[in-house]
């Protein structure tokens, strides 16, 4: 095999807000923590123990738009995406690492705004998403041409 593969898939709870950050040109990204666990029985002293990994979420556009509107602290949420590694040059003159995971498709499992919202009326909310191909997402409404109307289905 000559390709390579860089894929994450992740279910977890959100660990805070959802932060945003707005660009020149109308882009924006959104930031959030994601933790997931792993629980086992040790062995020798039959104690359950629970470890928590923290995990750097990343989404972009249209997407963080979305997750900042129905998403909040507790959530449950499925994130998938790429590895990316960063790193810039703190205050103090040290570098700085990070790996982050940079989102190209999400579900919604459980929100707190969402079940609010549908025991007050039976409307849906978007809970699924999937980043367009390229990773850019468009803002922009999608057209409909007279060809679309030829589909034999």
């Amino acid at each position: 095999m000559s390709g390579t593969l860089n894929k994450v898939m992740l279910i977890g709870h959100l660990g805070d807000e959802v932060k945003m950050h707005y660009f020149e040109g109308g882009n924006c990204i959104g930031r959030f923590p994601l933790a997931t666990n792993e629980t086992y029985t040790n062995r020798q002293t039959g104690e359950r123990v629970t470890n928590t990994d923290w995990h750097n979420i990343v989404v972009r556009n249209k997407a963080a738009e979305i997750c900042e509107k129905y998403l909040s602290k507790g959530d449950k949420v499925y994130v998938e995406g790429r590895l990316k590694n960063r790193q810039w040059q703190g205050e103090d003159g040290n570098m700085r690492y990070t790996t982050e995971v940079h989102v190209q498709d999400f579900t919604f499992l459980t929100t707190k705004k969402e079940s609010m919202a549908n025991a007050q009326s039976s409307g849906s909310s978007p809970s699924d998403y999937q980043e367009p191909a390229g990773g850019q997402s468009s803002a922009a409404p999608m057209e409909h041409t007279e060809e679309d109307d030829d589909l034999p289905f």
